[in-house]
């Protein structure tokens, strides 16, 4: 996930910090981890409180499935690697090298494809794993990113409506 800015539709808190949501013309474009310092933006539109109602109901139960419209910006393989993802269902995981081999590619491509999916949480990148390991997230393999895929993994293993301790 590229932390880049945006002009933030939305900022809200979650249970992994603040997230700052951009949309454009419609469609979901960019959802980011933003520090707990960056100021709340609330839902004023249809489109805008059906994205927080999502959000909400994913952090209350994994299970819920987001529907909501997405504009992703990429490479033709980023954009194949970005859909592959949402079809992996919450409480599962799947290898960079399996995924990769769904798509006929390589896993370190595949990595890079994640590290750049702009929409985190709803295009869950989260669920790809190293064969040997949680692997990274954001790029990185240690600090804030890695606890937050930690986080959201350890989240979609728990049973709906348990508490994620």
């Amino acid at each position: 996930m590229n932390q880049i800015t945006c002009d933030y539709s939305i900022v809200l808190d979650s249970p992994l910090g603040r997230l700052g949501v951009c949309l454009q013309a419609g469609h979901v474009t960019r959802l980011n981890y933003l520090p707990r310092t960056w100021r709340l933006r609330p839902a004023t539109t249809a489109l805008e409180q059906g994205v927080v109602q999502q959000l909400e109901a994913y952090f209350a139960d994994p299970r819920s499935r987001f529907k909501l419209p997405l504009e992703m910006h990429g490479t033709p393989f980023q954009l194949r690697v970005w859909q592959a993802l949402q079809s992996i269902p919450a409480g599962t995981t799947v290898t960079y090298g399996h995924l990769a081999e769904r798509l006929n590619s390589g896993a370190r491509a595949v990595g890079n494809a994640c590290r750049r999916n702009p929409i985190a949480i709803i295009v869950p990148c989260h669920r790809v794993t190293a064969a040997a390991g949680i692997g990274g997230y954001s790029g990185k393999t240690e600090g804030p990113p890695l606890v937050r895929k930690q986080w959201l993994l350890r989240h979609e293993s728990r049973e709906p409506g348990l508490k994620n301790g």
